[in-house]
């Protein structure tokens, strides 16, 4: 009997078909996908760009760099706090705030037809299975501007 892939690199399939996926998503609203993942954490509210770092898995360089070119691009704004100079929050401009609400909510409708061909049982079952295993000890905390998970 031959052995099949693996479940690592099963996962490994299903990542790369996910970001596939989202990269043409961001790709079709002209962003990169750290553009992307940025304005989803601001979309909401303001963060300050440790908060952001450790959310987007970035340094302080690069973080930087990324905010330096949303705000290039009219996307993100920084605000510098009263009590301390060297602290910025980073919020969405008017701009910013529409392209990632259609992000999202984009991002909402075309992810989930990668398991269209799945019966509406088997997605609700992936779906639970997925949400144990983002809020498992593992995982860390999930990326800002993820939807939160369905129990």
């Amino acid at each position: 009997m031959t052995e099949g892939p693996g479940f690592g690199n099963t996962l490994v399939c299903l990542s790369v078909l996910i970001q596939r996926h989202y990269a043409q998503i961001c790709a079709d609203h002209d962003l990169t996908t750290a553009q992307a993942q940025l304005l989803c954490s601001v979309k909401d509210q303001p963060r300050g760009m440790s908060e952001l770092g450790q959310i987007l898995g970035l340094a302080k360089p690069g973080m930087s760099g990324l905010v330096d070119r949303a705000e290039q691009r009219g996307l993100v704004q920084r605000c510098t706090s009263e009590h301390d100079r060297r602290a910025c929050t980073i919020s969405s401009t008017p701009l910013g705030k529409t392209i990632g609400d259609a992000l999202y909510a984009e991002v909402a409708v075309r992810l989930p037809a990668i398991v269209g061909h799945l019966s509406a049982s088997d997605q609700r079952v992936l779906e639970e299975l997925i949400a144990a295993v983002i809020e498992g000890p593992v995982s860390g905390p999930s990326p800002g501007g993820a939807p939160p998970a369905r129990r």
